[in-house]
């Protein structure tokens, strides 16, 4: 068929409940606006019969395309696929599919886009059901890493974001496997302008993204995008050494003159042997992230696979 003019991404894990629902409005708020397009769903692993209702609502939802992962690869594995396998011409408009990125605003990227916006990306303002300690921590991550990274990150950026078909073709050539395609889209460069929102409670279900997972993509975001963990150990081994040689230069002093009870010093010894040990341990640590993102990166594994009946 027909290439499409616009492509609507719509990660999926886990929404079974709420997908025919919210498929529909997205359908409903894209059909009046005067483009070709295809709601592009990647089921993302789902155990909860996702992959079934997707298939289902293709029968009667004729813009709608499916691909189906073999297992679950995460969510920035199914932003990549999604935009790997978008087929419009023009642009790829990615959003999540549990309704906090309100469908509504679809007129309102596509407007900028023709008036010569290539990325028109949205910045949450409040989101109604996030507790204190998400706000608490999402402040926090943006923080550190636009203090810490070489392409600063607007504060409350969605991956609700409109993108131009050369922005999306820029984004694809990028090869890296640990991927934070929030910095990605940034550091692309390309004419960018903000919509902000509000985004509403979830349509059902829960929030994916388990403390393990937050820790998981801030880091992958930081060491994404910053080299300067690794500057920070090397001066803290400088301050570490610094410290022992005047340390040692006291002890040394203290034999000379006879002025101190070296054979009181074992707490010293052990508190100079703990603070050294915990450098280096703080050290290695920063190292190894680093090595494992080469590690992740010479295997070469694909970042996604897909199942055979992909409709």
């Amino acid at each position: 068929r027909e290439s499409p003019q616009l492509s609507i991404v719509l990660p999926c894990y886990n929404e079974a409940d709420i997908l025919p629902a919210f498929i529909e409005t997205v359908v409903l708020n894209a059909r009046p606006m005067g483009l070709s397009f295809e709601v592009l769903a990647v089921n993302d692993g789902s155990s909860d019969g996702t992959g079934a209702v997707l298939d289902n609502l293709t029968q009667r939802i004729p813009e709608l395309r499916v691909l189906h992962f073999s297992r679950n690869f995460g969510h920035m594995a199914a932003l990549t696929a999604g935009l790997d396998h978008a087929a419009a011409t023009g642009a790829v408009i990615t959003m999540d599919s549990d309704g906090q990125h309100p469908p509504e605003m679809l007129p309102t990227l596509v407007e900028r886009w023709k008036e010569g916006v290539d990325i028109v990306q949205t910045v949450r303002r409040e989101t109604s059901d996030a507790t204190l300690g998400k706000r608490a921590s999402s402040f926090l991550f943006y923080y550190i890493l636009n203090r810490l990274g070489d392409t600063p990150v607007v504060s409350g950026a969605a991956d609700f974001r409109l993108m131009s078909r050369q922005a999306v073709d820029a984004l694809k050539n990028l090869p890296e496997k640990a991927r934070f395609v929030r910095g990605l889209v940034f550091w692309i460069g390309f004419k960018m302008e903000y919509v902000e929102f509000n985004a509403p409670a979830r349509l059902g279900g829960h929030s994916k993204y388990n403390l393990r997972k937050m820790l998981r993509f801030a880091i992958d975001g930081i060491t994404s995008f910053s080299t300067v963990l690794l500057r920070l150990s090397v001066g803290g081994g400088l301050i570490a050494v610094a410290a022992a040689v005047v340390y040692g230069l006291i002890i040394v002093f203290l034999y000379i003159t006879q002025e101190g009870n070296l054979e009181t010093g074992w707490s010293s010894l052990m508190l100079a042997v703990l603070f050294m040990g915990g450098l280096n341990l703080i050290a290695v640590g920063i190292l190894g992230e680093y090595i494992g993102r080469i590690y992740s990166e010479v295997k070469n594994r694909p970042l996604y696979i897909l199942r055979g009946n992909t409709q």
